[in-house]
């Protein structure tokens, strides 16, 4: 087995909420937090939880101009400023000065950040490759030691693909993705679950900080592949919508000719690829607009090297 990686401590950690402004658990505990932040708090690093999206939050909105969760690329951070931009345009580059830059040595060392999801996700890690190691890392631990659900593992980065998320202005980061729950609703059970996996999260940085070796091993992860758009009439209004067979079953398997959507007379629409899939994300209420019926996955088991702080 080859030796382990060794990574410099983590003093710096931010735990984003709200970076949707309708996902309301990451906004509750990040307001709960804001109050009290004792619970956030370990020895050896701090911790400073935010509200990503306040504009949006306040009018309880996924965003106000644009998709903030998709406004932290080299394209909008580096723009000049303009009259007329988005409010999020504007808020990425005050994000990423605060908790960034993006890519440089002063940036906060991991950020935390909460969504969920009307898609029947379960208590899904996300991150953006198996190639960042401490938050593969964290993903084990957090599978290992939470033992209330299964805790998939979704890998967002298409090949080529350039990181376009909030926590990506952190030298590392990892998002919660917790679902069913409807937009602008906040479940005790979700609240209380997200609660605890940070905390879970927060203990395995407080190892990693005080010296724990963690050895190397095999997890299981969804790549994403690409995207399933709804079938849609001549003028673009959709034309059916996902099948009875499919609804809620994220991360399960979908093989060809399953059925994947039923047109309104009643027809059924079948899966057409020459693979298994796993589909994620199915029905999401948000990505609608983004033409994405559910997000093509395959299933992968990674090697990980082992961690250790240098």
């Amino acid at each position: 087995m080859a030796a382990s990686c060794r990574l410099k401590p983590l003093s710096r950690v931010a735990v984003c909420g709200g970076t949707h402004g309708n996902e309301m658990s990451g906004i509750y505990l990040a307001k709960h937090w804001l109050r009290d932040p004792m619970e956030l708090q370990r020895g050896s690093f701090a911790v400073k939880p935010f509200l990503g999206n306040p504009r949006a939050i306040e009018k309880r909105v996924r965003y106000v101009g644009q998709d903030l969760n998709r406004t932290f690329t080299t394209e909008f951070l580096s723009s000049a400023e303009a009259e007329d931009e988005p409010y999020e345009v504007v808020l990425a580059r005050e994000i990423n000065q605060t908790y960034g830059p993006k890519g440089s040595a002063q940036a906060f060392d991991f950020m935390f950040d909460l969504h969920n999801t009307t898609a029947s996700m379960g208590t899904c890690l996300i991150v953006d490759s198996e190639e960042s190691l401490l938050p593969m890392h964290m993903c084990h631990y957090i599978q290992m030691h939470y033992t209330r659900s299964p805790c998939p593992v979704y890998l967002y980065k298409l090949p080529g693909e350039e990181t376009y998320s909030i926590n990506s202005v952190a030298k590392a980061g990892l998002a919660l993705e917790l679902g069913p729950q409807p937009q602008q609703v906040v479940r005790a059970d979700l609240f209380t679950q997200m609660k605890d996996l940070i905390a879970c999260a927060l203990d395995f940085i407080e190892l990693f900080n005080k010296g724990t070796v963690f050895p190397a091993f095999e997890i299981e992860a969804y790549k994403i592949t690409g995207r399933m758009d709804y079938p849609c009439y001549p003028d673009g209004e959709i034309s059916a919508m996902v099948h009875l067979k499919l609804q809620d079953k994220d991360f399960l398997p979908l093989n060809p000719r399953d059925p994947i959507f039923q047109t309104f007379s009643g027809e059924e629409i079948l899966y057409e690829g020459n693979t298994t899939i796993y589909p994620a994300f199915i029905n999401e209420a948000a990505y609608y607009e983004k033409k994405m019926a559910f997000a093509k996955m395959e299933k992968h088991t990674f090697s990980i090297p082992g961690l250790q702080r240098e």
